[in-house]
């Protein structure tokens, strides 16, 4: 028997599904919470309640077979994509980095903000990690910085996740609370 990483429940057949990028053992309850992720050549829709899939509906094919010619075939060929397994992660200590970059290139926070074309107290933000940089913005700190501040420096080496329910006893239904 496995423990359901949503609710903790016990399962004998546990489901993999795909919740904001995140691949979850779960059982068949909390299985309608995300999307559910193919293994082999099995050809489900993947549709959830909560997925936010386009318009890869099987089901009103009737009206349009003439016009769905190469898109239709294009949607349902390809399994659907997470936007979050696309995003780069910023490391957590941006922050040090971002500061260090700086000093080393011997920049007041001012000279730094005008080099980017930002205001120094966003800069004052970043380097006490009170705000994120968004992409544009951590691609110039990196260009004119000479560092790196998304996770794995771009490499494609990158180590799995593997959970840690193991270690602490504790799933995600520990903490949440479903509202049926």
């Amino acid at each position: 028997m496995v423990q359901c990483e949503m609710c903790g429940a016990e399962t004998a057949a546990p489901k993999t599904i795909k919740i904001e990028g995140a691949e979850l053992e779960v059982c068949a309850n909390c299985a309608d919470f995300g999307t559910e992720v193919q293994t082999g050549g099995a050809a489900s829709s993947g549709s959830t309640k909560y997925s936010t899939g386009g318009s890869g509906s099987t089901s009103g094919s009737s009206g349009s077979a003439a016009s769905s010619g190469s898109s239709g075939g294009r949607s349902t060929s390809r399994p659907r994509r997470d936007m979050f397994d696309e995003m780069e992660e910023i490391v957590a200590d941006y922050d040090d980095r971002i500061r260090q970059g700086r000093e080393s290139a011997g920049l007041s926070q001012s000279e730094l903000a005008d080099q980017l074309n930002e205001k120094a107290s966003f800069i004052r933000k970043l380097e006490r990690g009170e705000s994120l940089p968004n992409d544009t913005i951590r691609r110039k700190l990196e260009k004119a910085l000479d560092v790196d501040l998304v996770e794995g420096g771009g490499g494609g080496g990158e180590e799995e996740w593997s959970g840690g329910a193991g270690e602490s006893g504790m799933t995600l239904g520990d903490v949440v609370k479903r509202k049926d």
